[in-house]
C-alpha cells in the first residue's frame, strides 16, 4: 500500500469529520463531545499555533506573501491575511497549500496518541475540501442552523459589521452543500440545552459503533 493511499484511510478508532458554518455552534458541539471523553482535534487550533509568532509555518508564508502580512513580533498578520484571502481565491489557495500539508501532519499524529474511545475532527473548510476528508473520516457532522442566525451569532460575538460577516460566508460552502456533503445533522436553531441534547445523542451513538456501550 503506497503511503498516500495509507494516510487517507480512516483513523484506527471511529472518527468523525465535525464542520459547520460560521456561527452555526459547531464548537460548541466539540466542547461537548470534548467533555463526554471524545479525543477532539480542531483544525483551526492548529492553523493557529502554526501562524503565530516561531511557528512553523511562517517562513513559508513570508516566501510566498513578503514581509507585510508578518506582523513586528513575527506571527501571521490575520487580519490583513483575511481580507486577501476572502477577496482572492488564488490567494487563499496559495495559503491552504502552505497550511494544509502541516496540519495533516499535526492532526495524525494527535489523532494517534490523544486518549478517547473515539475521534472528532473539527474542521471548518472539511466540505470546500471535502476530497481530503472523505476517506479519512468514517461519518461527516455538519452542525447547522439559518444564515441569518450564524449573522445574528458571529456580529454579537466578534464585534464585526454585517457586510463583513457576509463577505466570510461567500467565501465559505453555502449551507445547501454542507446538507449535501453530511453524513448526519445537527439541528441547532434553538438554545444551548436543545444542542446539548443533540450531541449527547450523537455521542451515545460513536459510543455504539466504538464498542463502548
Amino acid at each position: 500500500m503506497s503511503d498516500e493511499r495509507a494516510r487517507a484511510l480512516p483513523l484506527r478508532r471511529p472518527c468523525i469529520g465535525l464542520t459547520g458554518g460560521i456561527g452555526s455552534g459547531k464548537s460548541a458541539v466539540a466542547d461537548m463531545l470534548r467533555e463526554w471523553g471524545a479525543a477532539v482535534i480542531d483544525a483551526d487550533a492548529l492553523a493557529h499555533e502554526l501562524t503565530a509568532s516561531g511557528g512553523e509555518a511562517i517562513a513559508a508564508i513570508r516566501a510566498a506573501f513578503g514581509e507585510s502580512m508578518i506582523t513586528p513580533d513575527g506571527a501571521l498578520d490575520r487580519s490583513r491575511m483575511r481580507e486577501l484571502a476572502f477577496a482572492d481565491p488564488a490567494q487563499r489557495a496559495r495559503l491552504e497549500a502552505i497550511l494544509h500539508p502541516l496540519i495533516g501532519e499535526r492532526l495524525r499524529a494527535l489523532a494517534q496518541s490523544l486518549p478517547g474511545p473515539y475521534v472528532v475532527l473539527v474542521v471548518p473548510l472539511l466540505v470546500e475540501s471535502l476530497a481530503r476528508w472523505r476517506e479519512r473520516v468514517d461519518r461527516i457532522v455538519v452542525v447547522d442552523c439559518p444564515p441569518e442566525l450564524q449573522l445574528a451569532r458571529v456580529m454579537r460575538r466578534s464585534g464585526l459589521e454585517a457586510a463583513q460577516v457576509r463577505s466570510i460566508l461567500r467565501a465559505q460552502a453555502t449551507r445547501e452543500q454542507r446538507l449535501a456533503a453530511a453524513d448526519e445533522v445537527i439541528d441547532n436553531s434553538s438554545d444551548l440545552e436543545t444542542l446539548r441534547a443533540r450531541a449527547l445523542e450523537l455521542h451515545r451513538r460513536m459510543l455504539r459503533l466504538a464498542g463502548e456501550i
